[in-house]
């Protein structure tokens, strides 16, 4: 009787204490489910809920009568759709060699490949569009260079239609799908190939029946956050593109800025974020929603494509590879297919980061107007940025909201990070899910949502709104990258720390930021960057009353196209290179 006794009290007692366990990881949520439920669920919500209404407030449907009865707007649908879907196959293909070249890599090389990589995904994005401009023009560097080689008589239309906008798109997207292949490849053993390779299998087959299916989560995860991302695009179509690839997030903000007309643009960004959905559904029931944050797998069977269609198919890819691999030896090519590789390699790299650096002669131009060969030698597109106080003012302000925004994110998504990784929470998948959905959810309808909730707010043209809704975006950044160094963290360290008396607070003042110092400076850098090259935001909270550098930059380029943005683009590029540089040093006295 006393043992059943002693036994229902212990039980008691543990059941207290994981509820009081339970109580301190939600705690820790707690911020940034008030960030997100407040400024980006309750705007984007509100916002769908005006395409149901009409002008008189009751339930209607009309406006996506209008939406889906017009062959227009279903044309345009169409056009998202397409694009989205190339964009992301050829951001896979071609990113795929250099991901396993990274994966694969040693250390020194590696850091090296990954600094390419990064510098063109931290570049802001205007100064890469910017940068195909100078490039793809008719009096830019590709015409230039054909015409000068008697390949062409005339230039080449290369700019200002779907080719323009592809390759515009791909070049802001493909380094998106390296960086979420990289950490999947690198799980993948080497002894499995060796395995395969022992048992008679050929270069060709190992890959595409033993390497390709177990790096398929990855795959998968690299080709949702493309597509979903390339849906909201609208700056790279409306730089590099006609009215022919006009995509839906244009239609958005011509529907909110110009006409003013919610409940259109509630239904479509209703739509954008069905398919969004429908999508997300698919990728989660295959593979798992944990693999977006560097997770592991979350569905039984789901790592690699297991139906007997795929594996015929996989199976056929692997014998025509070593078919044509014997060829090749055969005739006296032996090496074809690992030089082959490499050139693959080099050409993506030479793509990701060669673009930015055309900028750098432009800049120095004597001309007013952008040609090339440019007219050497001039800083006098420095020293107007310099005399400038618009100039000045937007990159005073960016500074400002970025360094805010970046320090607001670690501070609420660092939390969130810790109870994640530390606390054994329930429904912890739709946790990470309202996390990630900034990063799911097509950033257009995000920035129109702010947009209303904060004109009620009296928040449009101020900082603290700007501020805010960076947050909003940079937080699922922070958050995942807390996490992943969070995994490696020893907590046993903590428990000695609190065995021999150490409060919480100076166990965590003292052991834990400390060990964490690197990573946490690296979210801070990545949210930083995060706002300072954010426009979709900018242009609606600002409303007009200010303005941030991208959003002056892509003023100045919808109203001319100077040697003023390249002198600004190439300040850039300097600025995040340095944060680069200085993340990679952080990141590798993290893993020393």
């Amino acid at each position: 009787m006393t043992i059943g006794l002693n036994l229902s009290s212990h039980s008691r007692a543990g059941s207290n204490g994981m509820r009081f366990i339970d109580l301190r990881g939600w705690a820790l949520l707690l911020p940034t489910a008030l960030l997100l439920g407040i400024f980006f669920v309750y705007p984007v919500v509100k916002l769908l809920a005006l395409s149901f209404l009409d002008s008189a407030g009751h339930i209607s449907f009309l406006q996506y009568g209008r939406l889906l009865g017009s062959p227009v707007y279903v044309s345009i649908l169409w056009t998202t759709l397409q694009i989205a879907f190339w964009t992301t196959v050829v951001s896979l293909v071609a990113g795929y060699p250099v991901a396993y070249a990274i994966a694969r890599a040693e250390p020194r090389s590696r850091a090296r490949l990954m600094l390419w990589v990064l510098l063109p995904f931290w570049t802001s994005f205007l100064v890469r569009t910017f940068a195909w401009i100078v490039l793809l023009g008719r009096n830019g560097v590709i015409n230039d260079v054909l015409q000068r080689l008697g390949l062409t008589g005339a230039p080449l239309d290369l700019i200002y239609n779907l080719a323009g906008v592809l390759v515009g798109m791909v070049h802001a997207l493909m380094p998106l799908a390296i960086l979420t292949l990289v950490p999947v490849l690198e799980k993948i053993s080497r002894d499995l190939e060796r395995a395969a390779s022992v048992m008679g299998a050929r270069g060709g087959s190992i890959f595409w029946r033993v390497y390709f299916p177990l790096s398929f989560a990855g795959v998968a995860a690299a080709g949702l956050l493309v597509f979903i991302s390339a849906l909201g695009f609208f700056i790279t179509p409306a730089l590099l593109g006609s009215p022919r690839e006009t995509m839906v997030g244009q239609l958005i903000i011509q529907q909110i800025q110009e006409m003013m007309n919610w409940g259109f643009g509630g239904a479509l960004s209703a739509l954008l974020i069905a398919a969004t959905i429908v999508i997300f559904l698919v990728y989660d029931r295959l593979v798992g929603m944990s693999t977006l944050a560097g997770g592991e797998t979350s569905r039984a069977g789901a790592a690699s494509p297991s139906t007997q269609y795929t594996k015929v198919v996989l199976t056929a890819a692997g014998r025509a590879s070593d078919t044509v691999a014997v060829w090749l030896g055969k005739v006296g090519f032996r090496r074809a297919p690992a030089s082959l590789g490499w050139t693959t390699r080099m050409l993506v790299l030479v793509f990701l980061a060669g673009p930015a650096l055309f900028l750098i002669p432009v800049s120095f131009s004597t001309s007013a107007f952008i040609e090339w060969p440019p007219s050497l030698f001039s800083t006098r597109w420095y020293a107007e940025i310099v005399e400038s106080p618009q100039w000045l003012g937007a990159a005073t302000r960016s500074f400002i909201v970025a360094g805010l925004s970046a320090f607001l994110a670690v501070l609420i998504g660092t939390p969130a990070a810790f109870a994640l990784t530390r606390f054994d929470l329930r429904g912890k998948s739709a946790i990470l899910a309202l996390i990630l959905a900034p990063l799911i959810v097509p950033r257009i309808v995000t920035a129109v949502g702010l947009f209303y909730f904060f004109a009620q707010l009296g928040l449009i043209g101020t900082t603290i709104g700007l501020v805010v809704g960076h947050a909003v975006l940079s937080v699922p950044y922070v958050t995942i990258t807390v996490m992943a160094v969070l995994k490696h963290h020893d907590w046993r360290l903590e428990q000695a720390a609190t065995t021999m008396g150490a409060s919480r607070v100076a166990t965590l003042r003292r052991i834990t930021l400390p060990l964490i110092r690197n990573g946490l400076i690296a979210a801070y850098l990545f949210a930083f960057v995060t706002s300072f090259d954010e426009l979709t935001i900018a242009l609606f909270v600002t409303g007009g009353l200010f303005g941030t550098l991208p959003k002056q930059m892509w003023d100045d380029a919808l109203l001319k196209v100077s040697p003023t943005l390249a002198a600004v683009s190439v300040v850039l590029l300097v600025l995040v290179t340095i944060f680069v540089i200085a993340a990679e040093r952080l990141s590798r006295q993290r893993s020393a």
